[in-house]
């Protein structure tokens, strides 16, 4: 059994859904000690029961508000507690649709928590990394970094600041030993992309598997990703193997290559 991680305190944002429970559930089978960091106090509690205990790590929740830059201080400062030593900075997306129609408010709303709470939480942990002179920083952006996704406008122009806001940071922090990449993940079955595609579908006047099949087939694997294929490229981001990769963007989207 790979125990890579074993004495790794990772934190995990947005760890109750999705990709980041894929992430969540991964790094504790691999042995790492995980803090969930989301907003439903249920979820939190549900997915820390799922994460395995084999390595007899203990896992924490910390329930916190990505959409509030106070609370979400307030909560790092009263729960975060000991060394982390790998972040994962993740969160849900802003609505769909066209860029030309976005209300300025969708802008402002998906900045702050795409990027501010990002920013927020890394300088949270970026002296405990420092103080032990290691760190993996992990953002989970897109695959619209590289190649914009139609219909997703306000999402598209946020997570292009965010993988230069980690660029920058990967030449920061790089002498601290500490390494800053981006995952961009392509369609990935996940409830919010069956969100999107339901969305899509009303437009459109179609069903939501005849949207999924259209974006399978813009894959040269012709099929969606699964939450847990984009974990295995978060742990090897992370592990020891890794250790000379910092600022890279590393698409995990099944050769996307249409809109």
């Amino acid at each position: 059994m790979n125990k890579e991680f074993e004495g790794k305190r990772t934190l995990v944002c947005g760890g109750t859904d999705g990709i980041g429970k894929a992430i969540a559930l991964l790094m504790a089978e691999r042995g790492a000690e995980i803090i969930i960091m989301a907003r439903n106090q249920k979820k939190l509690k549900n997915v820390c029961d799922e994460l395995s205990t084999s390595s007899g790590q203990t896992h924490t929740a910390i329930c916190a508000d990505f959409n509030d830059m106070v609370a979400l201080k307030k909560s790092l400062s009263d729960q975060l507690k000991g060394p982390i030593h790998i972040l994962i900075n993740n969160s849900g997306g802003p609505h769909g649709g066209e860029l030309i129609n976005a209300k300025e408010e969708e802008f402002h709303i998906a900045f702050e928590r795409l990027l501010i709470a990002n920013q927020v939480v890394t300088q949270a942990i970026v002296p405990m990394m420092k103080e032990h002179g290691y760190g993996r920083i992990i953002n989970i952006i897109s695959t619209s970094v590289n190649q914009v996704i139609p219909g997703l406008g306000v999402s598209n122009t946020i997570r292009g600041a965010v993988a230069q806001w980690a660029k920058t940071l990967a030449l920061e922090l790089g002498g601290y030993g500490i390494t800053v990449n981006n995952i961009l993940p392509g369609y990935t079955a996940t409830r919010r992309l069956k969100e999107l595609s339901e969305g899509k579908a009303i437009e459109r006047g179609v069903t939501s598997e005849e949207i999924e099949l259209e974006w399978a087939n813009n894959t040269s694997l012709k099929r969606l990703g699964k939450p847990s294929e984009i974990a295995s490229a978060v742990a090897f981001i992370a592990s020891n193997e890794a250790s000379y990769i910092n600022g890279f963007n590393m698409s995990v989207d099944g050769g996307r290559y249409g809109a």
